[in-house]
């Protein structure tokens, strides 16, 4: 069982902004430059890029996705922070 993972992620308010951010990365554009001009979280500076982090570190809903959730693939997830679109690099 995965212990640590990476990913990227986008957080937002709102849902429907989020989810008109992943349809344009669903159409080809760059998770990152998207981050960048996006993001509410202070990572959306570095592309969304949250680096490896252990499983238990972030909120449950987080953690989830992250560590049973398909790899490469976006996924789109409420917390009490906002809606994050979350691209998993790889689990450990």
């Amino acid at each position: 069982m995965a212990r640590t993972a990476a990913a990227l992620h986008i957080l937002v308010k709102h849902k429907e902004q989020a989810e008109e951010i992943l349809k344009k990365i669903e159409k080809g554009a760059k998770f990152q430059t998207l981050a960048k001009k996006h993001s509410t979280c202070p990572s959306g500076k570095k592309g969304g890029s949250l680096g490896e982090f252990a499983k238990g570190t972030m909120v449950p809903q987080f953690d989830k996705v992250v560590f049973t959730k398909e790899v490469l693939t976006p996924h789109l997830v409420k917390t009490k922070h906002g809606w994050h679109i979350i691209k998993i690099l790889y689990r450990t």
